[in-house]
């Protein structure tokens, strides 16, 4: 007698965000017992269920991370079509990108996937892919290690350059989640931001310190017992200009649209989330180091050995847990200014000697033209001579010469784009 297939029910999504924290404890108790073991067995877990149905991964699943190529954004960005676990053509997901940019309406999936348009701050723009399932991993991770638990209603003001059904997945009857629209002008959100009154605030940094100066002249009134900083490099002077404003410690975030890659501790350090992360180190000096991650939670698009443009700086940490300890994120790559003889100086020089040249120095940016000019904004521009010299005697003392520092009035930086304090502009 014939009948039909009933299709598998699906599970409620607050009832898999239940589920991944559950997973994600486990995981958690796991590696801090044993972080070799179980780096191992996540490793033969993902290539038997998730590598194993990828295009371009499936013939050497079972083999160890060593055989797999390193990759940048140009890589994952080609192999893009072959890389995924679900067929999704690259033009097809670019396209639903760009029309949710576009329209700022940002609900549209492809069978159930949500589509992501990366920022493109390394000149390449990328696609992300995340599945019902990751949506709810990654809110369990969200909750668990950033907004933590509270039976009270939270309020949070999200800026996000383009909203996505990843973030408001969070919303709840304890979580209200408001997306304000970066590129919409601040003054406009002013109103919005006062009426909320948020718990919590998460923003690039260049936003916060936005939102630093409309409390300041009284535009702006509000007490938050969370400020999360996201996106870009979150300097030592603009954290302390955040804690003093809102009288609440700055929490980081280091996520890009590759995955939720580590968060910080109550001790302040980043740590990242090896219980789900394979990280390899390119070490740049004793200190700074390159990652190259693999993300063992991202079954639709598989990310293997990518290599991030970060500079990272590694750290011992005395909170107890044994994931890797970060002290900062000093930028990226292509934030390292390169002179003649292969002399280079890394963000970190630059950014003490000019903010250690006058307190009243509250912001400013260098852009490297070519290996002989720089362009040097400073705010209050008053202080720009001595910022200069500052600048001029770090080039002295790492005897680097021939190097002309051009004065510019502005900074760049475009509404809704990642500021960029330091980026070296080379050809």
């Amino acid at each position: 007698m014939g009948g039909t297939t009933t299709p598998a029910m699906r599970m409620p999504f607050k009832l898999q965000i239940i589920m991944a924290l559950l997973k994600l404890g486990r995981e958690r108790r796991r590696f801090e017992r044993n972080p070799q073991a179980h780096k191992q067995r996540m490793w033969r877990r993902f290539g038997q269920t998730t590598l194993s149905k990828s295009p371009l991964y499936k013939g050497i699943a079972h083999l160890s991370i060593e055989a797999f190529p390193v990759q940048g954004k140009e890589e994952f960005n080609r192999d893009f079509d072959r890389i995924n676990t679900k067929g999704i053509h690259y033009d097809h997901a670019l396209q639903v990108a760009d029309e949710a940019e576009t329209s700022r309406d940002f609900t549209p999936t492809i069978d159930g996937v949500t589509v992501g348009l990366s920022s493109g701050t390394s000149g390449n723009r990328g696609v992300f892919l995340v599945s019902e399932e990751e949506r709810a991993s990654w809110v369990a991770m969200v909750l668990q290690r950033i907004l933590g638990f509270s039976f009270r209603k939270r309020k949070v003001a999200f800026f996000l350059r383009a909203n996505s059904k990843l973030y408001t997945s969070v919303q709840s009857r304890l979580i209200q989640f408001s997306f304000f629209d970066l590129l919409i002008p601040l003054e406009r959100h002013l109103t919005q931001l006062n009426d909320l009154q948020p718990d919590i605030v998460v923003g690039q940094p260049s936003l916060l310190m936005m939102l630093v100066e409309a409390q300041h002249r009284g535009a702006l009134g509000i007490a938050p017992q969370k400020i999360i900083s996201v996106a870009e490099v979150l300097s030592e002077e603009d954290k302390a200009a955040l804690t003093s404003c809102f009288q609440v410690p700055v929490q980081q975030v280091y996520q890009c649209n590759e995955g939720l890659f580590g968060q910080t501790c109550a001790h302040g350090n980043f740590h990242l989330n090896e219980d789900g992360l394979l990280i390899e180190k390119e070490w740049l000096d004793e200190t700074r180091f390159q990652p190259i991650i693999t993300d063992m939670r991202r079954k639709i698009q598989p990310v293997i050995r990518y290599k991030m443009n970060d500079i990272l700086h590694a750290t011992e940490c005395t909170c107890g847990s044994k994931m890797m300890a970060v002290s900062q994120i000093e930028g990226r790559t292509d934030d390292v200014l390169h002179f003649p003889d292969d002399k280079v100086v890394f963000p970190d020089f630059i950014r003490r000697a000019v903010i250690g040249a006058h307190p009243a120095i509250s912001n400013y940016q260098i852009i490297q033209k070519d290996l002989h000019h720089l362009s040097f904004y400073v705010d209050p521009i008053d202080h720009w001579a001595c910022a200069e010299e500052a600048l001029a005697r770090l080039f002295e003392d790492q005897k680097i010469q021939g190097v002309s520092i051009l004065k510019s009035t502005e900074k760049q930086h475009t509404l809704g784009s990642k500021f960029r304090r330091i980026h070296a502009q080379r050809p």
